[in-house]
């Protein structure tokens, strides 16, 4: 099986279970991460929710008074977030992200960990080109050294080392903060998470 293959049955699989998936995420408690996240935002900032899901933090942020575009993988994602969320929402795999010094803030909560180990540089050096310059990216992975399909995705994990060295291919984008934290689905409390924060630097 092939990168595409892999990519072609991720999505499939979001299509799939959206409803499923939407009721037993949309509730988590995600205002911590947010804060973390938006704490380093100006008012009024421009938000990319890059691989939003059904929209439960697309929906935070607009509440909170950002602007924010949103786009996922997924049509039937897009779909559900466009209407839980009142805004449009754009079908955009994470490889054609294609805009310059656009967004004050990206974030990629749970989302980018679906792409193989091998493509998130080249997608980093995509959102620091989107980023303004002292943007700042929020991106969460599962803990650990696991590659492959599992449960109908494709997953790669990362480790404090795996995840630094991944980022040091992108010298655009610094990371200030990286840390461990539980999953917020009580079913899922083992599955801890690694979570970075990483600002754009230069101009």
């Amino acid at each position: 099986m092939n990168e595409m293959d892999y990519e072609k049955e991720t999505l499939e699989y979001y299509d799939q279970i959206v409803k499923d998936f939407a009721s037993r995420t949309l509730s988590a408690d995600m205002s911590e991460e947010q804060g973390r996240f938006t704490a380093c935002l100006p008012e009024g900032a421009l938000i990319l929710d890059f691989g939003c899901g059904p929209g439960r933090d697309t929906k935070a942020f607009l509440n909170a008074g950002y602007r924010v575009e949103a786009t996922d993988g997924s049509e039937e994602m897009c779909r559900a977030a466009s209407a839980y969320t009142g805004i449009p929402v754009k079908r955009m795999l994470f490889e054609e992200l294609d805009v310059e010094n656009r967004y004050d803030g990206i974030w990629a909560c749970a989302s980018l960990l679906h792409l193989p180990a091998g493509k998130l540089p080249d997608v980093l050096r995509k959102i620091e080109r989107a980023l303004k310059p002292g943007g700042v990216l929020y991106a969460s992975f599962r803990y650990g050294d696991f590659e492959g399909m599992l449960n109908g995705r494709y997953f790669t994990y990362y480790t404090e080392e795996t995840l630094r060295d991944t980022f040091g291919t992108v010298p655009g984008l610094r990371v200030f903060d990286m840390r461990i934290a539980e999953d917020r689905l009580p079913e899922k409390r083992e599955l801890p998470w690694i979570c970075v924060l990483a600002r754009k630097t230069g101009c």
